[in-house]
């Protein structure tokens, strides 16, 4: 073969395998450094430290989620209108080996993370990676258990942090972080729904968009009155980011109704600069107010 077409097919093969871990979704990952803001340790460089660690190996963990559902959904994924042609195993730029291999790599990095004085945050996205073994093989198939199970992963992430901190994890951010993740898993299975009907998943049959509607205005409304309590009661000045939340969910619902997005959360976060500009926000609002006082 040519070199120029050896290379060529190269870099080809190479932004295949960066699709298949999905960079783009690392920034769910960001959930790990709840526990760092919410307990003021931000300025503590190895609290810093051990929550970017954290956060690197769920990426690792989450990538390696990501090639196990790619191999199993294979067929699936070459009848889906839009993941025929994204996802590359489906559209055929990967072979099964290739990922294979890769995601060999990952576990044998965890593995070394855990060798490596990892064990309390390795053990976390262990129980992450199991979980969605579970939900690929059977639980994205049970209604409503479908919508927990991703959820829980948020719940997981923010886990991580709090044991990377070797600090407990606040009930007051556990429902919280329940809540909206269960907002964001309601408006993906609709978005799905109305996008491709019941084709693209099974457990869609079981659902209808009105029940749907009504669990996302559940969870956003327990979301919100949930993290009101939480700072109301553990840090009465962040209550100036309250209607940050606010506008952000209202925000992100209008992105969903206007845009058809939704079905993928980071995207519709990265397309929208007034969401985006409302995160930023609602991040330098909180570490002004806990900013450690002299």
């Amino acid at each position: 073969m040519h070199p120029t077409a050896t290379a060529h097919t190269s870099l080809q093969r190479g932004k295949a395998l960066l699709t298949l871990i999905r960079p783009r979704q690392w920034i769910k990952n960001s959930f790990v450094f709840a526990p760092l803001l919410f307990t003021g340790q931000f300025m503590s460089l190895p609290a810093v430290t051990s929550s970017v660690i954290a956060a690197l190996l769920f990426c690792l963990a989450s990538s390696a989620v990501y090639i196990v559902n790619d191999l199993h959904d294979i067929d699936k994924d070459r009848q889906h209108p839009v993941k025929a042609r994204k996802r590359p195993l489906a559209n055929g730029t990967l072979e099964k080996r290739h990922a294979v291999a890769l995601l060999a790599l990952l576990y044998l990095l965890l593995a070394g993370a855990w060798h490596q004085g990892q064990q309390a945050v390795v053990a976390v996205a262990i129980a992450y990676m199991l979980l969605n073994l579970a939900y690929s093989f059977w639980l994205k198939h049970q209604p409503v258990i479908d919508i927990f199970t991703i959820a829980i992963g948020f719940v997981l992430r923010v886990y991580a942090g709090a044991a990377a901190l070797s600090v407990p994890l606040s009930s007051w951010m556990f429902v919280t972080t329940l809540c909206l993740a269960l907002y964001l898993a309601a408006i993906k299975r609709r978005q799905e729904l109305a996008g491709n009907g019941d084709r693209s998943r099974n457990v869609l049959r079981y659902y209808s968009p009105e029940l749907i509607d009504r669990y996302a205005e559940m969870s956003a409304t327990g979301a919100v009155l949930f993290y009101s309590l939480f700072v109301m009661n553990t840090h009465p000045k962040l209550v100036v980011t309250i209607p940050l939340v606010l506008y952000g969910m209202f925000r992100y619902w209008f992105i969903v109704e206007r845009n058809n997005a939704g079905e993928s959360p980071t995207d519709a976060l990265l397309s929208d600069w007034q969401l985006l500009a409302t995160v930023a926000l609602w991040g330098g609002a909180s570490l002004f107010v806990l900013w450690p006082q002299a």
